[in-house]
Order: structure tokens, then sequence, then C-alpha cells
């Protein structure tokens, strides 16, 4: 039997966030559920989900998946990488390795599937931070990449408007994740699991971006803690 339904695209479906994501939207969609982690995509297969096993910077791959789609109504970008570098003690490496999958691998698999979003009309999400809005104290790589990323998002939506492929930047606060967990751990901080986002939440904000209706289009979305964590 042929499958009709929408196909959403979730980049980082291995982590905690995007995995998430792409559970939600296996309810209503086709889900392709891209990630590293092959335990986490084993357990993503169980529930129905089509997944792939690629490193995201490596295009000559990532191409020829995204050759054999067909269709792309949503397409997902929560992928990241992180670390907390100041600019005194960042190495090209940390700002060549962020840059590459927080912002150009973004980029490149839009590029890629751009045809198929502008036949179906589709949806492209972009998962910032609060970091791209605001400075992140002793986190200069991660805030960049991510201010970047605002802005990429923010000129595919220009550039994208008549094909009315809608772009979104949902930019969640301290949310828990293996991520935001490393970090607290290599900080010596205390991890309070209570103060943040849960990943399913942020989940939600993408269903509601999705299944807005067709004659709107929400742009920027600030998904923060309930109590607000300073400067983060």
């Amino acid at each position: 039997m042929t499958d009709d339904r929408p196909v959403a695209l979730v980049t980082g479906a291995s982590g905690g966030m995007g995995g998430e994501i792409a559970r939600d939207l296996a309810r209503t969609h086709r889900v392709v559920a891209v990630g590293r982690d092959a335990a986490a995509l084993t357990a993503l297969a169980g529930a129905g989900v089509e997944t792939w096993r690629l490193d995201l910077t490596d295009t000559a791959r990532l191409a020829a998946h995204t050759a054999r789609l067909d269709r792309l109504d949503v397409l997902v970008h929560a992928a990241a990488t992180g670390g907390a570098h100041s600019v005194a003690e960042a190495t090209e490496e940390d700002w060549l390795g962020q840059l590459a999958v927080n912002v150009v691998a973004p980029a490149v698999l839009t590029r890629l599937v751009l045809p198929l979003l502008r036949t179906a009309s589709g949806t492209v999400v972009f998962i910032g931070s609060g970091a791209g809005t605001r400075p992140v104290p002793g986190s200069a790589v991660y805030t960049a990449s991510k201010h970047a990323l605002r802005g990429l998002a923010d000129v595919l939506r220009i550039d994208e408007e008549p094909h009315r492929v809608r772009v979104v930047t949902i930019a969640p606060g301290q949310t828990d994740t293996a991520m935001l967990r490393g970090g607290i751990a290599r900080a010596g901080g205390l991890y309070e699991p209570e103060r943040y986002i849960a990943p399913s939440t942020v989940a939600s904000v993408v269903r509601f971006v999705v299944d807005a209706p067709a004659d709107t289009q929400l742009t920027d979305i600030a998904v923060r803690p309930r109590q607000e964590i300073a400067r983060l």
C-alpha cells in the first residue's frame, strides 16, 4: 500500500530533543530520522520511523540519501554540537567543528531538498537557542553559530516567500538534554532537572508550528524555562 502521509525529515533524531520531535511527528507524518547513535535510531525504527545513520557533514552521503526522497513537507534541523569556548580559548578546530554542524550542514541539507519543499509549500524548522539572541558568557563559538543559524533562517524565509515555504526558528532555553547535562558537568555546576524544559515540550512547539493554518507562518518562537535562569 502507498503511504500518502506528508513526509518529515528530522536531523539530530538520535538526541533527546530530535528524538522527541521525530516521535511526535510520526503520529501524522512519514518520518525520516537522521542521527549518529545506532541504539537511539534502532529505538525510533521500532516506532515505525525510517532512520538514516549519517554524519551531516558528509555531504556526498547526505546527497545520496536525500536523492531517494520523492516528497518532503517538513524539515526540522535539530542536530547541533556545543561546548563552552571563549575567544581566548577557542581553537580553529573548535570554530570549524561547531560551525560545520550548526550552520553549514543545515544550509547544505536545505539546499539539497529545497525543490521538494517548494513543491509541497513545506515548512522548515530550525532549532535555535537562547544563545541565538543574547550573549552567553564564555561561549563565543556556540553563540556565534546560533546567531548565524538565525540569520540563515531569516534570509531563507524572505528568499522562499514566492514558493510559500514557511521558515521558523524555535529558540529553546535550557532543555534537559545530554548536551546540557554534559556542559553542567564540565563546569562543575549543579544539575537541577526541575528547572529545565523537557524535550517533549519542544516537540509540542514544533507540532504547533507544523499544524499552523496554511494562511500563516510563525517566524520566531522563544521557549523559555518557567522560572528563568539568568543570562542563558
